[in-house]
């Protein structure tokens, strides 16, 4: 189906290219000229602000004249102000938190608009911040830490989106928009930088016209640099620390970490955290006509990046129940030596440096062992002896084309068609240890075709567009979570087939010079088929051939989905040419789901949808001839309904379905309908009742509720060019959230929503100061982001992260005879320590909290030529 609906694409724009050849009709004449919508940067010279044009609202319109809270950038601008993925967007957009997920949810970017996101890229749910690269929608969280690629500039827009970007928009949109070739004259550009970690990154661009209408361009990509985490080989470690007895007679990792005698001095066997990436991607750009053009597009990447930096900073057996800790002990005690201190997961495995781990990734405790009093390790063969590297390979590639035609004076046609396939592993080692308490194993495979067909058109008094969009996709997770405090051993194989169909219109009436009106909607009918398969190991003991437990596995097929109508209605005034005030309401929605990891049959089910009704007003404004530009809004959230996930635990079942005995009592959470388990106690529960959740054995839940709420904030976005060469910006951004479900909690809870800053602001200077002894200016430039506190338990206070600032630095030298540019810079320039995530495990009944350290202060030098 999806190599038909490709292959109808590309016929359909040859057709188009066919009957256009002798087509001359012009140009839509309100719309921005092609040489604007490709010189994004013009006036960045410091005497004004300049105007990038943008496609927020599928047509092309200066961003001050686009009556919504978006932020556009150029990708010079990123380059200098040190962001280099989409991981760092967040730093700049005000109310953003984009960032690289916690290690558990694999090469991912989470992100969040105002409150709205989602940090678990688990497939089963779908992300509130839909991502475009050139009019192409990607699909998944996994890939979506794009490098900001050969861009021209990246739009950033606030939601919900729901009317003209559609599926999953509900928190806002990021456009990307590459470069174009030019028609003009040929060009390249070398960049080639070196830096901290020994980083070594190598950057090739070019562009030549092969006609006076057609165009190619190319750019290719290599970074690579050593993680900045360091994974020690504990024995070693506790040999060179002088306590050799903590180590037991766990062995040494390898001849080169072995201690004889004081000969190892450092304890490094591997790294977390480095990058290792390569990238290619072309383009051909074609004007057959002055009505037509036609872009075609394909790109590969290879990353074998190290999985994401993760350091275990506290250790609490207590929050462990009975039948967890005895399955630990009983696993780490092969090692314990007679007459020294229980080798045992405790406090030793905390390195004391959020740089350094224990952690292996692999599990030292060979296939088909049996460990008496373990429930883990029972002898199967299909359980022990994991080992799935330390790397988080991604290979993907896709092609797509873009036909833009004018059929009429100011009435364009667009079609738009891509395929995109994706092969992903990554692996999950939690507890910062060389022996494996969970280590989880992702495999996931996706193709999708996504293609969309608008009509657009602009007249004195209108401006509209109406399209229809196609997504048909299908996906794999291939999955081995390692549950040994449980005693599970799980193998998934879960297929999803999302298929999106929707129709969309958006009106811009303009009844009076200055005042505007506009009314969008859209249809949409998306539904996702899902074979889940969540197989348990029943593997009896000298058995070659896997037996699954059929009773305790989980089996379902479904098929959430959901037809919907989304509005906007706004109205925005343009007092002058460099003042305009708006506002507008408009509404958004993201699919119901399902319990992508239910640790027993019960646990399985659907999650609710969302949606919502979002209000804004604001207001863009230039002064002194642009030389300062101020825009600002404020908004309001209706969550009409909202999915909150709540990590608790409950009584295990066994095959018969009842509660299993053991040492532990099923209490309620804060939230209505979630439990956690404490342990059991005669005193005070009286005699076992499994029935009743008293004297049971637990496992860990994660609860889905409907939680509606209210989210209200304030942003804004400052740019000041006062001289020739100085440049002044900034941005700040707060939201607050409020639901019955969180102001109902106790004093003593985190009354927010988790893993949201309440705060986010930048700020940063430039000044270009020429120097015609050298041939040229050195700019000099400061930038400061600050990240609000951020809370990631709804019971542990004591896991709050308060707010902190970090900033980057760059001085730049350009040679004007030459055109080549020299950078010296530095990323968290005072060396910050902060995490990017948390992960609090003891709220799963896990030992541990594990933090996700940001990367220390990092220096490059940078060194680029344009030909």
């Amino acid at each position: 189906m999806i190599k038909k609906l490709a292959m109808a694409t590309v016929s359909l724009a040859t057709l188009v290219a066919a009957q256009a050849a002798a087509a001359e009709a012009p140009a839509p004449q309100d719309a921005p000229a092609a040489e604007e919508q490709q010189d994004g940067a013009a006036g960045q010279d410091g005497s004004g602000n300049g105007e990038i044009v943008v496609t927020a609202t599928r047509q092309a319109t200066f961003v001050q004249d686009t009556p919504i809270a978006i932020t556009a950038v150029t990708a010079e601008t990123l380059e200098t102000r040190g962001l280099t993925s989409t991981a760092d967007l967040g730093n700049i957009v005000p109310n953003a938190s984009f960032r690289q997920a916690q290690g558990a949810y694999g090469p991912a970017v989470t992100a969040f608009l105002r409150g709205v996101g989602q940090h678990d890229s688990a497939l089963s749910g779908e992300p509130a911040v839909a991502f475009y690269i050139d009019d192409i929608y990607y699909p998944f969280l996994f890939g979506s830490s794009f490098d900001l690629l050969d861009l021209d500039h990246v739009e950033v827009l606030r939601g919900p989106q729901g009317t003209l970007f559609g599926r999953n928009a509900l928190a806002g949109a990021v456009n990307m928009v590459s470069k174009r070739p030019s028609f003009d004259e040929a060009s390249a550009k070398i960049e080639v930088t070196v830096g901290s970690y020994d980083r070594r990154d190598f950057r090739a661009s070019f562009s030549v016209p092969l006609t006076e209408n057609m165009a190619i361009g190319a750019t290719m990509l290599s970074k690579k640099r050593t993680g900045y985490q360091r994974i020690l080989d504990f024995t070693c470690e506790m040999y060179r620390r002088g306590t050799p007895q903590l180590a037991g007679s766990f062995p040494f990792a390898s001849a080169a970490t072995a201690w004889t005698s004081g000969s190892v001095d450092d304890c490094t066997m591997d790294h977390l955290g480095g990058q290792d990436q390569r990238a290619v991607r072309g383009q051909l750009y074609w004007e057959p006509a002055a009505n037509l053009s036609v872009s075609i597009i394909g790109d590969y990447i290879d990353n074998k990046d190290d999985i994401a930096a993760d350091y275990v900073y506290a250790i609490d057996r207590s929050k462990v129940t009975a039948a967890g800790l005895a399955n630990l002990d009983t696993a780490y005690a092969r090692w314990s030596v007679a007459g020294q201190p229980a080798f045992r997961y405790d406090e030793r495995f905390i390195t004391g440096d959020p740089f350094t781990t224990y952690a292996t990734f692999r599990d030292p405790i060979p296939a088909g062992t049996v460990i008496a009093g373990n429930t883990y390790y029972n002898g199967s063969l299909f359980r022990g002896g994991l080992d799935h590297g330390r790397d988080s390979p991604l290979k993907t590639w896709g092609v797509s084309a873009k036909v833009v035609y004018g059929i009429a004076d100011n009435i364009d046609l667009t079609l738009v068609g891509g395929y995109r396939k994706m092969d992903l592993s990554f692996s999950f080692d939690n507890d910062g240890s060389p022996v494996s308490e969970t280590l989880i194993f992702h495999r996931i495979k996706e193709d999708h075709f996504t293609g969309e067909v608008r009509l657009s058109g602009k007249m004195d008094w209108l401006d509209w567009v109406a399209g229809f969009f196609y997504y048909d996709g299908h996906a794999f997770n291939g999955a081995q979570p390692m549950g040994m405090q449980n005693g599970t051993q799980r193998y998934q194989d879960t297929t999803y087939d999302p298929v999106s169909k929707a129709g969309y219109v958006n009106l811009n009436v303009h009844p009076l010079d200055g005042l505007s009106f506009t009314l969008g909607g859209r249809y949409s009918d998306d539904k996702k088929a899902v074979d889940f398969n969540n197989v348990l190991d029943g593997t009896p003991p000298g058995s070659t051939v896997f037996v699954p437990n059929e009773p305790q596995s989980t089996r379902f097929v479904t098929v959430p989905g959901e037809t919907r109508f989304d509005w906007k209605l706004g109205v925005n005034y343009e007092f002058s040419d460099d003042v305009m005030v708006y506002a507008s309401a408009a509404t958004g929605y993201r699919l119901p789901g399902f319990n992508v990891r239910p640790s027993q049959p019960s646990q399985a089910g659907p999650t609710p949808g969302e949606n919502l009704v979002s209000y804004e007003i604001g207001a863009k404004t230039d002064f002194f001839d642009r030389k300062v530009r101020v825009n600002f809004a404020a908004f309001y959230i209706d969550y009409k309904e909202r999915v909150l996930s709540v990590a608790g635990q409950e009584a295990r079942l066994d095959n018969a379905g009842a509660p299993v005995t053991g040492n532990s009592t099923v209490i309620p959470m804060a939230q209505d309908g979630a439990t956690t388990c404490r342990a059991y106690s005669a005193g005070t529960d009286g005699a076992r009742n499994p029935a009743a959740g008293i004297g049971v054995t637990c496992i860990s839940r994660t609860f889905y509720l409907n939680s509606p709420g209210k989210v209200k904030g304030l942003e804004g976005e400052i740019d000041i060019r006062p001289v020739d060469g100085l440049v002044i910006n900034g941005s700040f951004g707060y939201s607050q959230f409020s639901a019955p479900d969180l102001d109902a909690l106790p004093a003593t809870s985190n009354k927010r929503v988790l893993r949201v800053p309440d705060w986010t602001a930048s700020a940063g200077i430039q000044y270009e100061l020429p120097v015609p002894m050298l041939g040229g200016s050195i700019t000099p430039r400061l930038d400061w982001y600050y990240q609000g506190s951020m809370v990631y338990s709804v019971t542990r206070k004591d896991t709050n992260q308060s707010g902190y600032s970090t900033f980057n630095g760059r001085i730049t030298y350009h040679n004007e005879e030459h055109d080549f540019d020299l950078s010296l810079g530095a990323t968290n320039l005072f060396n910050k320590f902060y995490y990017r995530n948390l992960f609090v495990y003891q709220d799963i009944g896990n030992a541990g909290l594990n933090g996700q350290p940001a990367p220390p202060r990092e220096w490059y030098l940078s060194l680029s030529k344009k030909f």
